[in-house]
């Protein structure tokens, strides 16, 4: 299943479990950890006295009372000391026990923070890039689904990856630009030719480009000739393949498997079930993107897969452009098109 980027308080959150980004005592302190235990109430407190603490990069499971989850999953991240001292691994091994934890207890969702980025000084670009690598690398083995919970759109989380982004941006708009017509009668001239033109313009146009002279008249033997209609059965061989049935090919010519696949996709596998049982099925915009990412198309195959479910990429809308742009770079990780999208206050893609 998916891991998901939302913006939001996680007190507010309904899942199975919340991770707390707690501190070695679990006895409440600031942010994140402070909000939960006001969120929860005192018997939250109550119950972690009985923990005796929690070591760095190890996790505890408790009750979420007030909260409305079932659990609270309490893990230390690690304080950032320049990178030098084992953080990394640590901060890896707070988000494997969690989920650890949140699978033994059956738990088929949980929402994360963004753990140590906060008072403990992991810089966020790196704690975002380890967060969504551990999820990622749990999920690949395991159902769930997961949020990774942050408060704003957070243009840090941009790495160098993206630094051309908004160059690219701007080149599509100008360009999308110079296509539009440059005035309101030269668009409705496209649109409609005859009835929204004035009677100046009709006049122009007849003195410019005489009419044909008229067409000799039929025989009426051959104006009465019944006309053959066409023949139902080769209609429906000339229609081309639906969404499902291409999908399935192309994943086949990848020697892709469809668990690779929805997983790559960012989608849960009932929806993937959806999609291949049901030879008309139509997905949403943002699955039939993310699945041409998983089996990494290129922007004219991306152009043909969509039309399959009657969608295309233009450049009057900025998620378009930020997908296309990922896709000239040859950056086909979903969860890193996510992490542009989200900077960008675009809707996400996969489930």
């Amino acid at each position: 299943m998916p891991l998901l980027l939302v913006r939001n308080d996680i007190t507010r959150m309904t899942v199975d479990a919340i991770v707390n980004a707690a501190n070695p005592s679990l006895l409440g302190g600031g942010g994140v950890d402070g909000a939960i235990h006001r969120a929860a109430g005192p018997e939250l407190l109550a119950e972690c006295r009985t923990l005796n603490g929690c070591r760095t990069g190890e996790a505890k499971i408790t009750g979420a009372y007030r909260l409305h989850a079932k659990y609270v999953i309490h893990t230390v991240g690690p304080i950032w000391y320049g990178g030098g001292h084992g953080e990394e691994h640590l901060l890896r091994s707070c988000y494997r026990r969690s989920l650890e934890l949140a699978a033994d207890h059956g738990c088929e969702t949980v929402a994360f923070p963004l753990i140590s980025s906060g008072v403990y000084g992991y810089p966020k670009a790196d704690a975002f890039r380890v967060a969504t690598e551990a999820i990622s690398a749990f999920l690949e083995g395991h159902e769930l689904t997961v949020y990774l919970v942050l408060f704003d759109r957070a243009a840090y989380l941009l790495g160098d990856r993206f630094g051309d982004v908004r160059a690219f941006i701007d080149d599509a708009y100008a360009q999308a630009e110079e296509r539009r017509p440059r005035n309101q009668a030269s668009y409705r001239w496209e649109r409609e030719p005859k009835a929204l033109l004035d009677e100046d313009t009709c006049c122009f146009e007849a003195a410019a480009a005489p009419m044909p002279a008229a067409a000799p008249r039929k025989k009426a033997k051959e104006a009465s000739a019944p006309v053959k209609a066409p023949d139902r059965q080769e209609l429906l061989r000339q229609l081309d393949e639906g969404f499902s049935r291409t999908l399935l090919k192309l994943i086949d010519e990848k020697g892709m498997t469809d668990v690779q696949c929805y997983k790559r996709a960012n989608i849960d596998r009932k929806l993937f079930s959806k999609i291949r049982s049901d030879p008309d099925y139509r997905p949403s915009k943002t699955t039939a993107i993310a699945l041409a990412l998983a089996l990494e198309l290129p922007l004219p195959e991306t152009q043909s897969l969509l039309s399959r479910a009657g969608f295309t990429l233009s450049h009057s809308y900025l998620s378009d452009i930020l997908v296309e742009y990922c896709i000239r770079q040859k950056q086909y990780d979903v969860l890193a098109v996510n992490e542009l999208l989200f900077s960008y206050d675009q809707p996400l893609l996969g489930s």
